[in-house]
Parts: C-alpha cells; structure tokens; sequence
C-alpha cells in the first residue's frame, strides 16, 4: 500500500492532481463494487430458483413457512427451545 504524502511539502496543483488522482479511484472501485453487487444478485436469484423447485416428492424445497421462520429467526423473535416441526425434538425426542 503506498504511503500517504506530505501535503504540506505538496504545491496547489500538485494537490489537485491527487484529488483528480483520487476521485478517479474512487470512481473505478464504485463501478468494480456495482459489477460485483450485480453479479452476487444473479447468482443469490439462481440459488433461490433452485431451492424453490419441486424436488423428487412433489414439496417444494422451501416454502413461505420456512421464509417465515427465517425472517423470525433474523428478527430476534425466534427462542432456540421453541421446537420446529422438523426437528428431532418435535418428533418424540
């Protein structure tokens, strides 16, 4: 990582050059961040599409029961000693 200049030792244009320099920078690192962002939203969007197909039995793999449980879950609203109609304390455990 290059280090920081002496701004004191730096003239005015000298100044503005690094700012272009910098805002330059900024701007291809905001359009790298965009690219990247766009591309983790195609593949989180495949990943659901997946998940949301029927498997072999005919259920679907999540339903709006799980979206539900998870969005519990996130939110805090969601005790670990609650038992979940999947789990092996739900079955007599």
């Amino acid at each position: 990582m290059e280090t920081f200049p002496d701004l004191g030792s730096l003239t005015d244009q000298e100044l503005k050059d690094l700012i272009k320099e910098m805002e330059n920078e900024e701007l291809e690192v905001s359009y790298r961040r965009r690219l990247l962002h766009g591309r983790i939203d195609i593949l989180r969007a495949e990943l659901v599409s997946r998940l949301r197909r029927m498997d072999e039995s005919g259920e679907l793999a999540i339903t709006g029961a799980d979206v539900q449980r998870l969005t519990d879950i996130l939110a805090g609203n969601f005790s670990p000693a609650e038992e979940l109609p999947d789990s092996p304390a739900g079955h007599g455990g």
